[in-house]
């Protein structure tokens, strides 16, 4: 008996000893998400993940990374393999999370940052794919601003498509889904402005441009805000 209590000691220390390494890479993978440095977070993460691959937060972590390291790569070939290994790792997360709200949205983020290196039948798949991805996202976080904000640009963006590729896409690959104007903030600005309703446009705008950066892609939107402002 006292054979077998030991051995259940070392166990449970060793599961402790674990636990406690796997906390400390995420956390040294935290510290280099937030500075956006993703090859240095990848570098916590990956080894983090081989200690607990069935974490679904760690899961939309990594994928983040792999997305945010396609901006640094030189060829659309490493854009393209940095962006579907980060699509695995989303819908794994998806998986394991089903009823999770950011393994959803990672999904949505990974395909619209695929989108414009795939060809057309992928690209049009993945426009179908981002909306549901996107809207199951804010289904299950409704506060979710990001969810919206991801929406509304897949709405502003379908929105513009011309007859005549509509038309090829129905034919060819299955209809797109409909899109409609109704988006959030920096981006809701925007669609207000491709409407011609200018008070509304700057007033969305305005109050988005006043929102802190959260993320990564903040800093573009808000240019692209500000530009239309300009423009307006």
């Amino acid at each position: 008996m006292k054979t077998m209590l030991t051995a259940s000691a070392v166990m449970l220390l060793a599961g402790h000893a674990l636990a406690a390494d796997f906390n400390e890479l995420v956390k040294q993978g935290d510290a280099s998400d937030a500075r956006f440095k993703p090859e240095a977070a990848l570098e916590a993460y990956l080894p983090a993940e081989k200690l607990n691959p069935n974490d679904a937060s760690l899961l939309v972590k990594i994928a983040r990374q792999y997305v945010y390291r396609m901006a640094n790569l030189s060829s659309n070939s490493e854009q393209l393999k940095s962006g579907r290994t980060a699509l695995d790792y989303s819908e794994r997360a998806v998986k394991l999370a089903p009823k999770e709200s950011d393994p959803h949205l990672a999904v949505a983020i990974c395909l619209g940052k695929l989108s414009p290196l795939l060809g057309n039948k992928e690209a049009i798949e993945a426009s179908s794919k981002i909306k549901t991805e996107a809207g199951l996202a804010a289904k299950l976080n409704p506060k979710d601003d990001f969810a919206w904000h991801l929406l509304g640009r897949w709405n502003q963006e379908l929105a513009q498509i011309g007859g005549v590729t509509r038309a090829l896409a129905k034919v060819v690959y299955g209809a797109l889904p409909s899109a409609s104007y109704d988006v959030h903030q920096v981006e809701l600005g925007r669609t207000y402005a491709l409407m011609g309703r200018k008070e509304e446009a700057r007033r969305y705008i305005e109050k988005g441009l006043a929102m802190p950066n959260r993320d990564r892609d903040d800093p573009e939107t808000k240019e692209r805000g500000r530009k239309t402002l300009a423009d307006l």
